[in-house]
């Protein structure tokens, strides 16, 4: 056994192509985002909740469900086919095969499920640091530009040349 990793011969998948793959599926969450806002919105109204915490709630739970949301579709998508529909555009994926679903499961809670806490005053602010804090590591992080996710579930995320 040589030690090397699973991924020695792949080709690294450029920042901007990872920053691509993200930003076409945050366009998707967004608009989930808002449908689930404005449902909540009419829901915490009705029962008379809306100006709890400053009228908050609603948006509250609703990066709460729609964060949940995007961090089991992240893990499920990469569990079943290694990729999700952004990384599928891009023409990238995450290496090697075969990958384990507790990792994945830890690298999709850490990023982007640092986004079901987007709602919370202060908080909000402290994940938005953290998830730039992630884009920047991966920059650094040369040649494989791994970011903290990737290392703890042992992946790369490689350009698909298939």
């Amino acid at each position: 056994m040589t030690g090397s990793p699973p991924w020695s011969d792949a080709v690294p998948a450029e920042w901007w192509e990872r920053l691509a793959a993200r930003l076409i599926e945050a366009l998707v969450f967004g608009v989930f985002y808002y449908i689930l806002f404005v449902a909540l919105w009419a829901v915490f109204r009705t029962v008379g909740l809306v100006e709890v915490f400053d009228g908050r709630l609603p948006g509250v739970f609703a990066w709460l469900l729609a964060g949940l949301g995007y961090t089991v579709y992240d893990w499920t998508a990469h569990s079943m086919g290694g990729r999700t529909f952004g990384k599928a555009i891009m023409k990238i994926r995450l290496e090697p095969g075969g990958l384990r679903r507790c990792a994945l499961l830890k690298r999709s809670l850490i990023y982007p499920g640092a986004v079901m806490v987007m709602g919370i005053p202060v908080v909000n602010v402290l994940a938005g640091i953290f998830v730039f804090g992630v884009g920047i590591l991966i920059l650094i992080d040369k040649p494989l530009q791994r970011g903290p996710h990737d290392r703890l579930a042992g992946t790369l995320v490689t350009k698909d040349l298939r």
